[in-house]
């Protein structure tokens, strides 16, 4: 099990926070960072697709989840880009493109943002949280608000695997608010979903609710168009957790000649749910 030191925990015994990552097939590197509350194994349905392309694979747990070091502190983004860049450091990645998936998305505009593209030739925002979820005097048409950050809290708080219950059937449901109308995968796959979001820490799972959705990105996303690199947007019109029209079809906005790919009943798991229109649209972006 292939896995990194990206440094130490910053309270208790200061131990190593290790990521788990998992490297295949060769070529042009993609690198697949995945969102909240799962972890790498979620792009299960897109490893395979895009080795038989040609394409070198880099998925990883972002710390805190999956098979990844559970650390008490570090779950914000600043952390998050620096791990990122460690694992691209460590492994040499010249070319990449990011491909960032909900939550992950931010970790693309802000590692862009941070550690500039001498190592990325192309960034991915699949149904991703940027431009800026938190809704706000100065950011009216945010999706987050504080009552709803906080029920997401008090929910983890409380509860975490009735929470996760619930999300789940949210993420891959097509619609509005927590029970969207019909879940678009299969029972068997919203229960792998849970699954693999009950093994996450749960100080990483309730942090990152602040990380996500607290985080202003509208400069990262500013970064990322400077610096030139095409990039594609993906998103689901009927996503229930992120909304488009709150974050996919703003950062397109923001992004001056991005490729925009709207999926028609898509919920917000879209590379589970509509896992065949996913891949034609990354392969074909990435073949651009």
């Amino acid at each position: 099990m292939p896995r990194l030191v990206v440094g130490q925990s910053a309270t208790g015994s200061r131990t190593d926070v290790e990521l788990h990552y998992e490297d295949h097939g060769s070529g042009a590197p993609v690198v697949l960072i995945h969102g909240w509350p799962l972890s790498g194994r979620s792009w299960e349905a897109q490893v395979p697709a895009l080795v038989e392309a040609g394409h070198r694979v880099i998925t990883y747990d972002r710390r805190g989840f999956g098979d990844s070091s559970q650390p008490w502190d570090g779950y914000d983004y600043d952390t998050f880009a620096a791990d990122l860049d460690a694992l691209l450091t460590h492994l040499d990645v010249t070319g990449a493109t990011l491909v960032g998936f909900s939550m992950g998305g931010g970790e693309v505009v802000r590692y862009v943002a941070r550690y500039g593209t001498s190592r990325v030739a192309r960034a991915v925002l699949a149904a991703a949280v940027p431009p800026y979820l938190y809704k706000s005097a100065d950011n009216p048409d945010g999706g987050l608000d504080d009552d709803t950050i906080a029920q997401f809290q008090t929910g983890v708080k409380t509860d975490r695997i009735a929470f996760l219950e619930d999300f789940t059937t949210s993420f891959f449901s097509a619609g509005r608010g927590l029970t969207g109308p019909k879940v678009a995968v299969s029972e068997p796959q919203r229960q792998y979903a849970r699954h693999l979001a009950e093994g996450a820490s749960p100080k990483g799972t309730l942090d990152c609710i602040t990380a996500f959705g607290r985080t202003d990105f509208r400069g990262d996303v500013q970064a990322l168009a400077a610096s030139g690199i095409p990039v594609l947007v993906i998103h689901g019109d009927s996503d229930a957790v992120v909304p488009f029209e709150v974050s996919g079809k703003r950062s397109h906005e923001a992004l001056p000649g991005s490729q925009l790919h709207v999926v028609e009943g898509g919920p917000h798991g879209i590379n589970a749910s509509h896992a065949e229109e996913f891949n034609r649209v990354l392969l074909g972006f990435l073949a651009g």
